[in-house]
This record gives C-alpha cells, sequence and structure tokens, in this order.
C-alpha cells in the first residue's frame, strides 16, 4: 500500500524491545497503536513549523488495524505513514509497519482532527497545512 504520487511518505525506524513483547512472546498489539501515533506525530514534527505546532495538535478519532504478521524480541521494523485527503478538521492517516523482509507487519488507516490549542476546538485543515504533507513540487 505505498503512498500515491502525490502524498510525501515519512518513514522511521523501530527496534522491538523487552517491554514490547507479550506472553505470546512477540510484540503486543497496544505496542503497535503507540508505534502509529509515534510516527504521525514525527511526520508532523518533521513538517510543521515551531509556530504550527504550538498553534495546533492533533487527536486521534479513529483506527483501523489489520495486524498481518508477529513480530519478535528485537527485530527492527519500519514505519512508513502519509496523508489522505483533508475533510473539514479530519484526514485519514496511512501506516504500514514492515519488517527487515520488507513484509507487513500492521496496516492502519487511522482518522486524526486538528485542534487548536488556544480554543481546544476543532479547526479546520487549510490548504497551507495540507501542504505540508505533500512532495516538494519538481523543477
Amino acid at each position: 500500500m505505498p503512498p500515491p504520487a502525490d502524498r510525501a511518505a515519512f518513514t522511521m525506524t523501530v527496534t522491538a524491545q523487552p517491554a514490547d513483547i507479550d506472553a505470546l512472546g512477540h510484540v503486543n498489539n497496544a505496542v503497535y497503536v503507540v508505534w502509529i501515533q509515534q510516527v504521525a506525530t514525527a511526520h508532523w514534527e518533521s513538517v510543521a513549523s515551531p509556530e504550527q505546532q504550538a498553534a495546533h495538535l492533533w487527536v486521534i478519532t479513529r483506527h483501523e488495524i489489520d495486524y498481518l504478521k508477529e513480530t519478535v524480541l528485537g527485530e527492527a521494523l519500519t514505519l512508513t505513514t502519509w496523508v489522505g485527503t483533508p475533510k473539514g478538521a479530519r484526514f485519514d492517516r496511512f501506516v504500514e509497519i514492515c519488517g527487515a523482509d520488507g513484509r507487513p507487519r500492521v496496516k492502519a488507516v487511522t482518522t486524526w482532527a486538528l485542534i487548536d490549542r488556544e480554543s481546544g476546538r476543532l479547526a479546520r485543515v487549510r490548504g497551507d497545512m495540507a501542504a505540508l504533507f505533500m512532495p516538494p513540487a519538481a523543477g
């Protein structure tokens, strides 16, 4: 599930630690949710100015997660994320978590809502903010 050509992907890596492992000997499903939030937050922090980060924050309103293959202790994973088309104050964020073998462990679609920090209310995702998540223009 690669991102469409009009979306910029953001990637980071993690390694499964002892605290991530459950009684079945693999990464607990709740840990994947934490990683989904971490890669989304890192993406935002990588594209938004300090002023934008001070003015807005994102909250999750919905998760849809497919757990495809287990991850074991010490396994390195690549987390890749990109956003969909904004709808008012929300947009879907796509996340794929793959093992070193390139095979997906998790695929997720998470709906995020933009919050104005000062008012605490939803804020429309304006064009200039949506453009932060698009690839740079060629030329």
